[in-house]
């Protein structure tokens, strides 16, 4: 074959690639007419797949300054000699060391949890992780791997999917740390959180988890990015971040989409 027949199959490559392409972008174009994007959180179409313009407005995303070690918002910067823990946080630490929220747990973000949590609308899950990516950036920076809250396997069969893992993993993924969704398992199928308080929360899953064997060898002598939904109490990932430390962690960072407004209830 000639250098000039060589040529001449280059461009026509590259000619039916461009064609290709046009009929793609064409046929999304028709899709888009004939059935256009719903929004993930209403029934009506948007422009492009996501929330709606009132969604994003009505969340209240978390920005400095927030406590370190359970990360709620503080009222105001206290300005370079204020104190980085909060009172709760300072007067009982928790057992992992530090915890970042991407927004307030409320009315707003409630929904659009639950839309994952309990009506398999797996996009949410892609979308969380980008708003943990952003608000918890300085602990994925010395994060080595990526550890989800883990369900029971009883819950897991009737939920069909751990919403912490689904988050945990395209946030892992695109920070390029080890996702460990098998490190650390739920040994007791403990009753629901709701409804209890901060007492009974840390009592229901004080001994729920553990470390599997094949996890220990993974996280030891590790910085691990525990990963779950929701922080009310902090009971369910204090007892996450004993185990992990228990079996050979180097420290443990939370990192969740939502908290709740209000401040952990305090021993007595």
């Amino acid at each position: 074959m000639s250098l000039q027949d060589g040529v001449w199959r280059d461009r026509l490559k590259a000619a039916v690639s461009r064609i290709a392409l046009d009929v793609r972008t064409l046929g999304r174009g028709v899709a888009d007419l004939l059935l256009p994007s719903l929004a993930w959180d209403s029934p009506e179409s948007a422009a492009s797949p996501g929330l709606t313009a009132g969604a994003w407005s009505r969340v209240i995303f978390l920005e400095d300054p927030v406590c370190d070690g359970c990360g709620a918002g503080f009222e105001m910067d206290g300005g370079p000699f204020a104190a980085a823990r909060c009172a709760a946080c300072l007067a009982r630490p928790y057992a992992f060391d530090r915890a970042r929220a991407a927004c307030v747990y409320d009315e707003a973000s409630r929904g659009l949890v639950l839309k994952l949590k309990h009506g398999d609308h797996q996009p949410f899950a892609r979308l969380f992780a980008r708003w943990i990516a952003r608000a918890a950036a300085p602990l994925m920076d010395e994060a080595d791997a990526v550890v989800p809250v883990p369900l029971h396997r009883r819950r897991l069969l009737s939920r069909r999917f751990n919403q912490a893992a689904e988050i945990a993993r395209p946030l892992a993924r695109e920070a390029g740390l080890d996702f460990l969704p098998d490190a650390l398992i739920r040994t007791a199928h403990t009753t629901t959180q709701g409804g209890k308080s901060a007492r009974g929360r840390r009592l229901n899953v004080k001994k729920a988890f553990a470390v599997s064997e094949a996890g220990r060898r993974r996280i030891r002598g590790r910085r691990i990015l525990l990963v779950d939904d929701v922080l009310t109490t902090g009971a369910t990932a204090e007892a996450c971040a004993r185990a992990l430390i228990e079996a050979g962690a180097r420290a443990v960072d939370l990192a969740v989409v939502a908290r709740v407004r209000t401040a952990r209830e305090l021993p007595t």
